[in-house]
């Protein structure tokens, strides 16, 4: 009787890296049911809640990043790699993996090292246009890397390159209601323009900022707004909507639950530009103004940012004009049936589909060899 399939999928820390792999998951059970999958992860990080409620097993490494602000901090990080690397190859050893898959995050260097020092065929799912340090070196041994971005030959060796775009999270494909029913539901007018404005699982302080520093602006103009801030500012915002008044034409959330509702709903959108929100954005092809964050490895979302932005994809505005040049432009924006038409055909040029079931797919070739 033949063997199930057993993958190790690895990373994490941010919404970025744990949607991809839990759609990669989603697409290996669809193809084979009876695969089995082990998750592992970082101890504290958004991967240990999500991914069993997501309905997987995970394990959590003590790995933390390099701390930058605080160097006294890192003093135990030497401890906590080998107390990692000492766990990994353990339970790589128990589970028995036939691939292992990295995502990015702080668990999938000790994963991935583990498994390919043990002869465990690895897969890299790069997500962003610029590889970071870690992917650069796990690279060399992996034997397949997925990109989302042409030209990553500068990265890593084109006979391992298989282009297959970023998995999104399947549901966001899956939206039944129509643009004016979404609108409706959120207790908006379908007649006039919709802003949504988000800043990635975590939320974004200067985007936050934008809005605030232009609350009279946005009630005095015709355009809607649903803003997620992230629950670290939610309370501090609520606090400061109640003193300057909340103009009736925003709506302020910590977290959006039916993101495909508020896509759908969304004439523009205001974002971060994370590698998984830009997948999002370019499958869905919705016009976006990005504000990639400055606090990212190797400026990695100015590159994905500009991937768009030269292809007339979408607008740029960067972290440091963001107070000042950010709504203002996108409430312009939301009225110009032009642009918004252009940015999202070009956008939607960009966007590829399947990618979790493509990437999938080679996880299970990966295991035939």
């Amino acid at each position: 009787m033949k063997q199930p399939l057993k993958v190790i999928i690895s990373g994490g820390g941010t919404g970025g890296h744990i949607f991809p792999a839990l759609s990669i998951a989603n697409a290996l059970k669809a193809l084979q049911p009876d695969v089995e999958i082990l998750f592992i992860g970082a101890e504290g990080r958004m991967e240990m809640k999500r991914v069993p409620a997501a309905g997987y097993e995970i394990k959590g490494l003590p790995i933390a990043g390099f701390d930058r602000q605080s160097l006294l901090k890192n003093i135990g990080l030497p401890l906590k790699m080998w107390k990692s690397n000492q766990m990994v190859k353990r339970i790589i050893r128990d589970f028995g993996p036939h691939v292992v898959v990295g995502v990015g995050g702080y668990a999938s260097f000790p994963t991935l090292a583990a498994a390919s020092a043990m002869g465990i065929p690895c897969l890299i799912q790069e997500q962003n246009s610029f590889a970071g340090k870690t992917n650069k070196m796990l690279g060399r041994k992996a034997k397949k890397i997925c990109v989302a971005y042409e030209g990553m030959e500068r990265f890593f060796p084109a006979s391992k390159i298989l282009m297959t775009g970023n998995p999104v999270r399947q549901q966001l494909m899956e939206c039944k209601l129509s643009r004016a029913e979404a609108i409706e539901k959120l207790g908006f007018d379908p007649i006039r323009p919709v802003i949504l404005v988000i800043g990635g699982s975590l939320g974004a302080r200067t985007i936050n900022e934008s809005v605030l520093a232009h609350l009279h602006l946005i009630s005095e103009s015709k355009v809607q707004i649903i803003w997620q801030t992230g629950s670290y500012y939610f309370e501090a915002i609520k606090r400061q909507l109640s003193e300057q008044g909340c103009p009736s034409n925003l709506k302020v959330t910590d977290f959006i639950n039916r993101m495909d509702e508020a896509y759908r709903a969304a004439d523009l959108v205001i974002s971060r530009a994370g590698a998984s929100s830009i997948s999002e954005l370019c499958l869905l092809g919705k016009p976006s103004i990005l504000v990639p964050s400055p606090n990212v490895a190797e400026d990695h979302q100015t590159h994905n940012a500009m991937a768009l932005v030269r292809r007339n994809a979408a607008l740029l505005v960067r972290d440091a004009n963001a107070r000042v040049e950010l709504l203002p432009l996108a409430i312009t924006t939301a009225k110009d049936d032009a642009i918004l038409r252009r940015l999202g055909d070009n956008a939607r040029s960009m966007g590829l589909p399947d990618s979790a079931r493509i990437i999938a797919e080679e996880v299970i070739k990966l295991s035939e060899k």
